[in-house]
């Protein structure tokens, strides 16, 4: 791997590991605080909403900004924030500080995603992208599981103050490895977010926020999925997740490198499609164990896959405002996220089985696909016409 992106790939790695071991340590945390597990878990939704406001609004004063700086003042905000969870005595301030954690999140990836394309030359990009997202992907292979074991056999606090530290050693890298770069020429505000204004816009990001959603349908509910449907043993859950971190590790480098050759808007209705087909498969066959497991290494591979290739189609889509609208992309990451698990919980709310979130998943998904399938027959057109 190329040094230069490694602090990149270490702050993706911070930021999964306090987005994702929360959801595992909502029990001491709820118990701790003195609340109850619901009430907890809107710490999960002050964090997201964190992202989608810090996204746009830090990435406004971010570009007219070195990129190099930028990436070190959100790290330094990343740490402050995190450190600040680890010691606050109640639910109130703890829903601050968590909302507080989100706002460099968007910003991060924003700039970070511009930064790697740069870095990478013309041909490369969505492979060096895919390495930034590999620390993302490695916290949920390693990182999450091992943080939630040190959560609950000594004190979540640990939780905040081990990604805090890595925060810290991310500021380290980025001074070091992370080269100086030119700030490009910016204009006002309204210019910078002209690209609102584009249909090809819109199209990237509602695939994001409803293509990605069928995902998170699935994975909002895997614990009891697996548990209750598949036969897993609660205990073993940790190697499940294991598993569907070692797909995304995968999936995030093979969707980088496809994406490279073949071209992002081609990628993307692809892994769409396969992601449709396995998410299908999941509602059909997960009672059965060993079935379940490899569903769950390729939707797990599926689910990050797609990063690399829609935020090239989002660069595309935004020559003159690549970090904002990579921030933006981040926004809608997150509508996913919350649209996901929202409407994968409706069947289980009427009574029906834990497979049924998939189900969910499969016509979010192939509505994504629509979408996405229209974007190439519109704008592919529209460059042809134009050559």
């Amino acid at each position: 791997m190329d040094k230069r992106v490694i602090p990149l790939a270490i702050g993706g790695l911070g930021i999964g590991t306090t987005e994702f071991t929360i959801m595992g340590l909502l029990p001491d945390i709820a118990h701790s605080l003195k609340v109850d597990i619901p009430e907890a878990g809107h710490l999960i939704s002050a964090y997201a909403l964190g992202v989608v406001i810090g996204a746009p609004l830090l990435i406004r004063y971010a570009v007219s900004k070195p990129p190099k700086k930028v990436l070190l003042g959100l790290m330094i905000l990343f740490s402050l924030f995190n450190g600040l969870s680890a010691v606050v005595s109640n639910y109130g301030l703890m829903m601050v500080a968590r909302f507080l954690s989100g706002l460099p999140h968007g910003a991060f990836f924003g700039v970070g995603t511009v930064v790697a394309s740069r870095l990478a030359g013309k041909g490369r990009e969505a492979l060096y992208i895919s390495l930034m997202f590999t620390g993302l992907t490695v916290a949920n292979l390693a990182m999450v599981p091992l943080v939630t074991f040190i959560g609950h056999t000594y004190h979540w606090r640990f939780y905040f103050a081990i990604v805090s530290l890595i925060g810290l050693i991310t500021i380290v890298f980025l001074a070091v490895w992370l080269p100086d770069m030119e700030v490009e020429e910016r204009t006002h505000v309204k210019n910078e977010l002209h690209f609102l204004t584009s249909g090809q816009t819109w199209y990237v990001l509602l695939i994001t926020a409803i293509g990605f959603g069928g995902l998170f349908a699935w994975f909002s509910y895997i614990t009891p999925l697996m548990t209750e449907v598949a036969g897993v043993q609660p205990a073993h859950m940790a190697y499940v997740m294991v598993l569907a971190g070692a797909g995304m590790v995968v999936g995030n480098l093979l969707g980088g490198i496809l994406s490279d050759r073949i071209g992002a808007a081609r990628t993307t209705v692809i892994l769409l499609f396969l992601m449709m087909f396995a998410l299908l498969g999941v509602f059909f066959f997960a009672q059965y164990t060993i079935v379940a497991m490899v569903l769950t290494f390729l939707c797990g591979g599926l689910s990050m896959s797609v990063s690399a290739p829609i935020n090239i189609m989002m660069m595309e889509s935004a020559p003159q405002a690549e970090m904002m609208g990579a921030a933006f992309m981040q926004a809608a990451f997150n509508v996913a996220n919350a649209a996901g698990a929202f409407l994968g919980g409706i069947p289980l709310a009427m009574g029906y089985a834990y497979n049924y979130p998939s189900l969910i998943g499969v016509g979010m998904t192939f509505i994504g696909l629509l979408i996405c399938t229209g974007y190439i027959l519109k704008f592919t057109r529209q460059r042809k016409m134009a050559l």
